[in-house]
């Protein structure tokens, strides 16, 4: 930390260093306990299980009476599986191989080596959400995935790899990529487990001007805060999944490559136009330190952010 940062530019760091992906104290529990309310009615929570040592741990979760769980193995392990009473795997687990548990489904497991999981929480509501704006139609009563067999899925493994990376990346960004990287992996296992014929000719729609235009505006308002997904489609009136697909359609890019360009180019006008350094430009700009806001920049401006003020002031 260098000694020109101010009290206020510590508070804000301070506020928002906060992951996008909880570790689990306890096997399959997304919070400090095994509570049901953990996650929201329209949320996903992800977690992680780490264990780095080799001893033999046991470890049992009862089921979660409301929300699918949905495991994803980032790394290879040995273990023994038991899913509702019977032993579903003994030995050797692959990296990117996927398992779902449906809500009052206990499980154990037995790992005799170290681990890594990504678990995704998903509630009712955001798996009926997924159904509707994957196949063009609700699902007629509750949704229920009752297949726990281990699958392999290299569009799935590529997106927890997705989410493991982006728990070091800004905090800021974060919660937008694990939101919309979230929705992608539970779309994907609801279009694999409802044997649906798969869309063919239905592509989304683009934007509306008039949309992309509250959009848009609603992102410069909130440069500095921590933007979802979510809060973006609420802006318009759309529900998650229908905002990305449209914006995406509508721009060519992606909601969160979006964020992070004006970001960028929001920066730049300070640097031009203000005497502020470049901490406090980063953090204007919603990014949580010097080195990450410097990174970004380069890639998408070519140079640093000092070397490119430098460079125009001296072009004026």
């Amino acid at each position: 930390m260098t000694s020109s940062m101010s009290l206020s530019a510590v508070d804000v760091i301070h506020k928002r260093r906060v992951s996008s992906i909880g570790s689990e104290r306890q096997w399959r529990c997304p919070g400090d306990e095994c509570d049901d309310n953990v996650p929201q009615k329209n949320a996903i929570v992800v977690s992680r299980w780490i264990r780095n040592d080799s001893e033999r741990i046991e470890v049992v979760n009862h089921g979660n009476t409301a929300h699918h769980c949905i495991a994803m193995n980032l790394k290879c392990t040995s273990l023994t599986f038991s899913h509702a009473g019977q032993i579903l795997v003994r030995g050797r687990v692959t990296a990117g191989a996927i398992q779902i548990t449906a809500p009052d489904v206990p499980c154990g497991a037995v790992f005799d080596s170290a681990a890594d999981v990504l678990h995704l929480f998903v509630s009712q509501q955001v798996l009926s959400e997924c159904f509707e704006d994957t196949f063009g139609r609700p699902h007629k009563g509750e949704l229920r995935i009752d297949d726990p067999k281990l699958v392999r899925d290299p569009a799935l493994e590529r997106l927890a790899q997705a989410l493991a990376v982006s728990q070091s990346d800004d905090a800021t960004l974060g919660k937008l990529f694990t939101d919309s990287v979230s929705l992608a992996i539970v779309s994907r296992v609801i279009a694999r487990h409802f044997t649906v014929v798969e869309r063919k000719s239905r592509e989304a729609s683009a934007l509306p001007p008039w949309r992309l235009s509250r959009a848009i505006e609603y992102v410069d308002a909130h440069l500095s805060e921590p933007i979802g997904l979510a809060d973006i489609a609420n802006s318009t009136g759309l529900t998650r999944m229908h905002f990305a697909s449209q914006f995406r359609r509508a721009t060519g890019m992606r909601p969160h490559e979006y964020l992070l360009r004006r970001r960028i180019e929001h920066a730049q006008q300070l640097l031009l136009n203000s005497r502020h350094n470049v901490l406090d430009v980063a953090l204007s700009c919603g990014f949580r330190s010097q080195a990450h806001f410097t990174t970004v920049f380069k890639r998408l401006v070519g140079e640093t952010p000092y070397c490119w003020r430098m460079k125009k002031n001296v072009d004026r």
